[in-house]
């Protein structure tokens, strides 16, 4: 079996090219690839294509590249915590194609198993089936790229609009453990959309929390094999972020305590 660990991050997405599209795991702060998106940030890479349940914040993860403008065009179902995703998008200086959760997850897992489409209910009867969904403004406000219509088929009596599937250039994803061969665990939140993200990439790098030795990893564990992976890197004390964070007042006026949405990075 090959050794696919890399030596630094740097490495790790030497070769991600200006105007390569990528599949970006991670579920709002939890999960990202943070070493990765790092690393290429320094590489300077430029006219991305990002694919991704949402762009990060201003100043994290997909943030980071979006703030300096590297990325041209994203792929994306929830965009409301990034100021700066919205200013440039109305502005005309980002194309964005919103696309429901559900949808962009099987358009992912899809292109990883080998199918080119599929047909879902999801959106049918609105701008996600009949076309016209604004993707991108020019300067003045006026719609420049709209969504096309996409083919609806009725099944049993309902209707299907068919999707296509996706594989990125390159698949961006951060795991809890890896081995050497480029076996992944995930953990709990952290499993939203890099398990699907690692499968869709043509090349598909992995920077993993935790290295362990082939055979270490229980094969009843492993939620993505090796066989999708091409590049490991090692990224421990990757941060963590929180997203939202509110404070409780006890009785007598003072803050006793925290309720937080987490988005530790392994879910926990």
């Amino acid at each position: 079996m090959i050794d696919k660990v890399v030596g630094s991050a740097a490495e790790a997405v030497a070769d991600i090219h200006d105007g390569a599209s990528l599949a970006v795991g991670g579920f709002g702060l939890c999960g990202i690839p943070v070493a990765l998106i790092d690393a290429l940030h320094g590489h300077g890479t430029k006219d991305l294509e990002t694919v991704s349940n949402n762009c990060g914040v201003d100043d994290w993860g997909l943030g980071i590249l979006l703030r300096d403008g590297r990325i041209r065009r994203t792929i994306s179902s929830y965009v409301g915590e990034n100021k700066e995703f919205a200013r440039q998008y109305l502005s005309g200086e980002l194309e964005v194609v919103l696309t429901p959760q559900g949808t962009l997850a099987e358009k992912l897992r899809a292109g990883g198993a080998g199918v080119p489409a599929f047909y879902t209910p999801a959106g049918v009867g609105t701008q996600v089936s009949d076309g016209g969904l604004p993707q991108k403004y020019d300067a003045d406000g006026n719609v420049v790229i709209a969504s096309a219509p996409k083919e609806v088929r009725s099944f049993n009596g309902a209707d299907y609009v068919l999707e296509e599937s996706l594989t990125p250039d390159f698949g961006l994803v951060h795991a809890w453990k890896g081995d050497r061969h480029g076996n992944l665990v995930f953990h709990a939140t952290a499993m939203n959309f890099n398990p699907l993200c690692a499968m869709a990439g043509k090349i598909t790098i992995a920077e993993v929390e935790e290295l362990v030795e082939p055979g270490e990893l229980d094969p009843e564990h492993v939620h993505v094999p090796g066989i999708f992976v091409q590049r490991v890197v090692l990224a421990p004390g990757a941060g963590k972020r929180i997203e939202k964070r509110t404070v409780t007042a006890s009785p007598s006026g003072t803050t006793s305590g925290t309720t937080s949405r987490s988005t530790d990075q392994a879910g926990a």
